[in-house]
């Protein structure tokens, strides 16, 4: 049986399930006996994905395994299950920043012939546009299916800045300010925290800082341009915070350890992704519950009002059985569905990709910060950090660069230099 041909048609003509969605209802459980493996980031839709599992097996007959990893061991489980074909993993969620890797090594099947076909029933108008591109479109291929959009956000103490009489930053020049301004270590308060960890928090972190102080990893030709004047600058103000505005040992912080420095009021103010937000108001985690706000996230002065996007798409694996391709579109179509994303979301998953949930009213209700993601969503970039092939090899240049500078042991343009020299070398 080849996938996506005639026998794939007949298959979902006769095997069309009961999913909330737009699917119609089915007399039997046309996916029994089958087992799909989905290779999961431990962000906040994992522990959703494993408790909707069964909701899935009541719809189709299918059981769904979710095996939930951090972010370096999902990206190396899964590139070893690729590279050694032993389709190990049915689905796997999808860094926004590895589309082109996958794309360029055919590691995942390209959907589009399948979401064309299938465009009234997904209610593709509904999904963001930019989000449909960015997590999961590498130069026209449709290597993932996007599944969890994230807004770049500033999430900041409401009733730190009220005491000292300043406003939501709007700049980078406004936050940086702030955060100075803000810390006080004899009362284990701190205007900032970020990830410093060695390797891709650290990398990633920074990267988001550095776009919105105007630099880039790529010049306009698309090769490297890590020691530009731009990037050492933004390195030497990002080193800076962490000098004198964050808590001690925040250069070991990964997205965890922020959140969690945040979320237990350590910190004043804290660029993020936005999936993180509804832990703010959970008082079952969080000690500033009725003290945070979520705002847009602040650029450089003169600088365009563009946001970063991150997130991860849903992707099904090239070596997979074509019976376990089939069950993992008809997965990608109930978790993407306007009901099964709803409650997703309603059960602190963090992640969106419809305008429809966006702006649902009790949504709203429970996650008032839900206006800034829809700004985001419409007016966002996706490629601040370069989705190409070469990404995975400069994030790793980037972790050891920046972190060397937060610890102390290189300077922003020595360790920029390195990591230059190394990254021409890809191209």
């Amino acid at each position: 049986m080849t996938f996506m041909k005639g026998n794939f048609q007949k298959f979902t003509t006769v095997c069309i399930i009961a999913l909330t969605g737009g699917m119609a209802q089915a007399a039997d459980k046309p996916l029994a006996g089958v087992t799909l493996s989905l290779a999961s980031m431990n962000d906040q839709y994992s522990a959703v994905l494993a408790q909707i599992a069964p909701e899935f097996k009541e719809a189709t007959g299918a059981e769904l395994k979710v095996d939930i990893m951090d972010y370096g061991s999902l990206l190396t489980k899964t590139t070893a299950d690729f590279v050694g074909h032993t389709a190990g993993y049915d689905l796997i969620t999808m860094d926004i920043v590895w589309a082109g890797q996958f794309a360029a090594n055919g590691y995942t099947i390209d959907l589009n012939d399948l979401m064309k076909r299938d465009a009234k029933e997904l209610d593709t108008a509904d999904i963001y546009p930019k989000l449909t591109e960015a997590l999961g479109n590498y130069k026209g291929k449709q290597v993932a299916y996007p599944f969890a959009g994230y807004a770049n956000v500033l999430a900041y103490r409401k009733d730190l800045f009220d005491a000292a009489g300043l406003k939501a930053p709007e700049t980078m020049e406004d936050l940086v300010a702030a955060a100075y301004k803000l810390s006080d270590p004899a009362k284990k308060q701190y205007g900032f925290v970020a990830n410093g960890q060695k390797g891709p928090a650290v990398a990633q972190d920074w990267m988001q800082y550095n776009a919105e102080m105007g630099g880039a990893i790529l010049d306009k030709d698309g090769k490297p341009a890590l020691n530009s004047e731009a990037n050492i600058k933004s390195l030497t103000v990002y080193r800076d915070l962490f000098k004198k505005a964050a808590p001690p040992g925040a250069a070991d912080y990964d997205w965890g350890g922020r959140e969690e420095s945040f979320r237990q009021g350590i910190a004043a103010t804290m660029q993020t992704w936005s999936v993180g937000a509804p832990g703010y108001y959970d008082p079952k985690t969080s000690k500033i519950v009725g003290k945070v706000d979520v705002a847009l996230a602040p650029r450089g002065k003169g600088l365009p009002k563009i946001y970063g996007i991150g997130g991860w798409g849903m992707a099904i694996n090239a070596d997979a059985k074509d019976k376990q391709k089939e069950a993992a579109w008809t997965f990608i179509k109930w978790v993407t569905s306007p009901k099964i994303q709803k409650e997703m979301n309603m059960l602190g998953a963090g992640s969106y990709i419809r305008k429809s949930t966006v702006a649902d009213k009790e949504l709203n209700a429970k996650y008032p910060f839900l206006p800034v993601l829809n700004e985001v969503f419409e007016n966002g970039d996706g490629d601040y950090r370069p989705r190409i092939p070469e990404y995975p090899e400069i994030q790793d240049m980037l972790g050891t660069a920046v972190n060397s500078v937060l610890v102390g042991t290189a300077e922003p343009k020595a360790a920029l230099d390195a990591a230059q020299e190394a990254a021409a070398k890809l191209f």
